[in-house]
């Protein structure tokens, strides 16, 4: 239940459309539902705008779906991160209207209609092993009702690829930044814009880059200015961040 769900219902116990005790009834799951291995926060679309999502790593086809049940019951849009095909197939022969986005390595099912967002969420990456974690970022802030463009593989290795979309980078609300290596695209892009920089670590990268730790360094000391950082590899978090972004600055410009 979001929270247009929500006024719907009380509105309708307003008029005398729907009893005290059918309300009740829909409200009792209210905050979370306790299914024995898992309690799913079915008030979380309520206080943030998004139901809970799904980190499928290290939990069994039978729990995803399980909570993904849950999920759904409660109206809202369903995103599992770090997911596989074997959870997928499980999920699929319950809900067929289940999306797999194999590069994300993600599964959605869409039940909202919400219209999306003016701004423009740009997410890019350095290399393409950078794409799967900007794949993950993309694919929750579209789910979350954003428009967004990718620019991959432009990193500072060879920075005239960058610089020949200045007018993309120029037209972006918030700018998703994924990079591995060294991790100087974030700071660089962050000079070039006067909008948000969300930067991703990623954990590629020769061995001096210690899984990441060597990106994250180098974006939380960068001297540009808007640049905000998230943990290695956490494409979903920059996702959710750039959405909360844009939808803070959607009525402003």
């Amino acid at each position: 239940m979001d929270i247009d769900d929500l006024k719907d219902l009380l509105s309708k116990v307003q008029k005398g459309k729907v009893s005290l005790e059918e309300a009740l009834r829909h409200l009792k799951d209210l905050p979370y539902k306790d299914i024995g291995f898992a309690r799913v926060d079915s008030h979380r679309a309520l206080r943030c705008g998004f139901p809970e999502v799904i980190f499928c790593q290290g939990k069994t086809p039978q729990q995803v779906v399980a909570i993904a049940r849950q999920i759904i019951k409660g109206k809202g849009d369903l995103l599992a991160t770090r997911s596989d095909k074997k959870i997928y197939q499980a999920v699929l022969k319950e809900f067929p209207e289940a999306r797999y986005h194999e590069s994300a390595r993600a599964i959605t099912i869409k039940r909202s209609s919400r219209r999306p967002r003016k701004g423009l969420i740009l997410v890019v990456t350095a290399g393409t092993s950078d794409i799967p974690v900007a794949e993950e970022a993309r694919v929750a802030a579209e789910l979350m009702g954003n428009r967004v463009e990718a620019l991959y593989d432009v990193g500072v290795a060879g920075i005239h690829r960058l610089l020949g979309h200045r007018g993309l980078l120029t037209q972006a609300r918030v700018i998703v930044v994924v990079a591995g290596m060294e991790g100087a695209l974030a700071g660089v892009v962050a000079g070039l814009v006067d909008c948000p920089v969300v930067a991703v670590p990623t954990s590629v990268g020769y061995g001096a880059s210690f899984f990441g730790i060597a990106p994250l360094l180098t974006m939380l000391n960068t001297c540009a200015a808007g640049v905000s950082v998230v943990n290695i590899d956490n494409g979903f978090g920059a996702g959710y961040v750039a959405s909360l972004i844009n939808q803070g600055t959607s009525n402003k410009k």
